[in-house]
């Protein structure tokens, strides 16, 4: 078979042009601008312009046919790339075949929409943060456009620092007389009154019940930090009250522990909740606890992707392309998932070897997927309330925001893998 494959690599080579020509973004090493490759990937797309994404070879590098303008964009954006020819594609192809690579072609530009409030802080998002530094487009909605069906029109959703359980992030302990968090009070609940919800709790829970549905109608779905568990606490939540008085005038359902609904969940199961309004933690679903004495120290605080088969494996294997397998870890209010409140069916993509710290994973309901990644800023370790926005100009080869990046590429994948 391999003997076949040559020879048709080899007629294929004759027959193309001399002059043919191709543009190879490395994205191992070499690259200058890990980030902004991803930018142009995205940038070719919407150009009309297919793009092969290359599993594991080099860093999961970036193939696409020379077309005017795209070599003088790269160096506009300070993207290191490679002019081959015909020839030399080949030989990559032939190298693929061979190893754990794949061949993935991207067909088009995905519509990207972020979730996040008018009153956003400069602290709150650090995927519009690496989306603008890419010059990847996307839209922001928020409550009102979920609800009224306007997620159908976007093929991938984030979300990040935002708390679906109505309890404003838990900060009630130590910002409550802050004025950004008397005026966030305020404008959720006059939005939720507007839209007909007794309290704010109620209006995230049914904006959790649209985003799931989105998802398990075709959409991709992709959270960070406090989102992804405050989200499947909403949803295990539907007409329970799990909140304290200060967030909606009543004190919780005595029994809500029970009446909490697994299977509505997206990624976890048999968690407890805390619902305490002067204790900043959501549940047990964060392990360690936000509440805890802080143990981790930054110098050795790492996490660890899984190698997947390219071939068999291609959906987490294009989620996890990095140059490097060992990334820092960084915290958030949710830094990693207790791998012991995990489903079954969840597909872990980064760990702490040997413990039940799980960082990245990936999962799918319906005809969509979604992935969760725990923390905040993969590029700052604490980045606490009120810290300036990261400067990604000082992090352009950054293996932490790749994997962010990566998603944004996910939902542009054809379904079906390439052959030679």
């Amino acid at each position: 078979m391999k003997t076949y494959v040559y020879l048709a690599l080899a007629l294929l080579t004759l027959w193309l042009p001399a002059r043919s020509q191709y543009v190879l973004i490395p994205m191992d090493f070499s690259q200058t601008d890990h980030l902004k490759a991803y930018g142009i990937a995205y940038w070719s797309l919407e150009k009309g312009v297919n793009v092969e994404w290359l599993l594991n070879y080099r860093g999961g590098s970036f193939l696409i046919r020379q077309f005017p303008g795209l070599e003088q964009e790269c160096r506009i954006r300070g993207v290191a790339f490679e002019t081959i020819d015909a020839a030399k594609v080949n030989e990559i192809y032939a190298t693929i075949e061979n190893e754990n690579m794949e061949r993935i072609l991207l067909e088009k530009a995905p519509k990207i929409a972020v979730y996040t409030p008018p009153n956003k802080q400069p602290w709150d998002d650090a995927v519009t943060l690496v989306l603008t530094y890419a010059d990847v487009p996307y839209d922001k909605i928020y409550d009102e456009e979920v609800l009224a069906g306007k997620l159908q029109e976007y093929d991938w959703l984030h979300l990040h620092h935002e708390d679906f359980t109505g309890q404003y992030g838990k900060f009630y302990a130590v910002y409550r007389n802050a004025p950004w968090y008397i005026e966030e009070v305020r404008t959720n609940e006059a939005l939720a009154h507007k839209l007909g919800f007794k309290s704010v709790s109620d209006l995230k829970k049914a904006v959790a019940w649209k985003i799931r549905e989105y998802v398990k109608n075709g959409g991709f779905l992709f959270a960070m930090c406090s989102a992804t568990d405050a989200l499947d606490i909403a949803l295990a939540a539907q007409g329970v009250d799990i909140v304290d008085v200060p967030f909606d005038g009543t004190p919780p359902d005595p029994h809500y522990q029970q009446k909490l609904d697994f299977s509505k969940t997206l990624a976890f199961q048999n968690f407890k909740l805390y619902t305490d309004p002067n204790l900043y933690e959501y549940s047990d679903i964060d392990i360690p606890p936000s509440f805890a004495p802080r143990v981790r120290d930054p110098e050795s605080d790492f996490f660890q992707l899984f190698e997947f088969s390219a071939k068999y494996d291609p959906v987490p294997t294009m989620l996890t392309q990095n140059h490097v397998s060992v990334i820092k870890g960084f915290m958030g209010q949710t830094t990693m998932f207790n791998r012991q409140k995990l489903k079954p069916s969840i597909v872990v993509l980064g760990e702490v070897p040997g413990t039940d710290e799980v960082k990245y994973i990936h999962g799918n309901l319906g005809k969509g997927t979604f992935t969760f990644y725990g923390g905040h800023d993969p590029e700052d370790y604490t980045h606490a309330v009120g810290d300036p926005p990261t400067q990604l100009e000082l992090h352009k080869n950054s293996p932490g925001y790749r994997l962010i990046l990566n998603n944004i590429l996910f939902p542009a994948a054809k379904k079906k893998k390439l052959k030679t």
